[in-house]
């Protein structure tokens, strides 16, 4: 037996937090097991709505990672095709979460949409009596939702992407070899090479970034942009100097956590005026260093 609750979950923010935590409280109180039943991939990438512009806010590593964190038992991914989006809410919930899971009790987000009729919980009380399953209803949590995460970010408003997510947005990859300009004008910086190709990457600019690697934490600045300039045409890349650090970390992790945004990206006449402007760009982010914004 079993309690569950499903959706995409995708960057498991504060609101999807607010719903997992009904969760493990309602399955500690009937002393069953927290289930989590989620999809991969995302049902955009399938159905094609607008799945060419997709980015998302977690792997499905990184989901069930933090879905574990908050004290999930168990998490069901379930391939999401276009014969799976054909179920109605009454299959979903009679074929799926008490046939296969055992479901005693579902946990519904506020805005829930179950089944290809798009069903709600209110939908779907008649059915859920009969079958023995009690559907648990979740409060709203203001406006937040992926949607409107992903907007932030896009925009480069990662401290408010991290006030809705609850944590700070984070990118993870491996360092990749670049031009090794940086180490010529002093500032040396790691190139990462996404893991999960559909991760959604800020908006162009300089950023100010907390940075895990070798099993530490640093403080950093990154730059997502073209570097325009060393020349044009350049493609996109994530480039990050890593404070007090002088490490070879070729071929290994990196993660890089958003803290705030501090300029656009733009060009310089010179690699002269491009180091004098790193320069400040440090000086701004380690004045910052010790303030409660930064340090949390």
């Amino acid at each position: 037996m079993a309690v569950v609750s499903t959706g995409f979950f995708d960057g498991v923010h504060s609101g999807h937090r607010l719903v997992i935590g009904t969760l493990v409280e309602e399955a500690s109180r009937r002393s069953e097991e927290s289930v989590v039943v989620t999809f991969w991939p995302h049902p955009r990438n399938v159905l094609q709505d607008e799945a060419r512009n997709l980015r998302l806010l977690s792997s499905l590593d990184e989901k069930k990672l933090m879905l574990k964190a908050l004290g999930v038992d168990r998490i069901e991914v379930l391939p999401f095709t276009k014969a799976f989006a054909s179920m109605t809410g009454e299959q979903y919930l009679k074929e799926v979460l008490v046939g296969r899971f055992g479901a005693t009790a579902a946990i519904f987000g506020y805005d829930n949409r179950i089944g290809s009729d798009h069903k709600t919980f209110s939908d779907l009380q008649p059915l859920s009596s009969s079958l023995g399953l009690d559907i648990i209803p979740c409060k709203e949590l203001g406006s937040i939702s992926s949607t409107v995460i992903r907007k932030a970010l896009a925009e480069g408003r990662v401290r408010d992407a991290s006030d809705m997510l609850g944590y700070r947005y984070g990118l993870h990859g491996v360092v990749v070899s670049g031009n090794r300009l940086g180490r010529t004008i002093g500032f040396p910086t790691a190139n990462m090479q996404l893991y999960e190709p559909l991760k959604l990457i800020p908006a162009v600019g300089v950023y100010a970034v907390e940075v895990e690697t070798l099993g530490g934490k640093y403080l950093g600045m990154s730059n997502i942009g073209v570097r325009p300039t060393v020349g044009t045409g350049n493609a996109l890349t994530v480039e990050t100097n890593i404070f007090d650090f002088d490490e070879d970390i070729y071929g290994l992790d990196i993660t890089i956590r958003f803290i705030r945004r501090i300029r656009e990206e733009k060009r310089f006449p010179s690699l002269t005026e491009l180091k004098a402007q790193l320069l400040e760009d440090k000086r701004l982010i380690l004045e910052g260093a010790s303030s409660e914004e930064l340090a949390k």
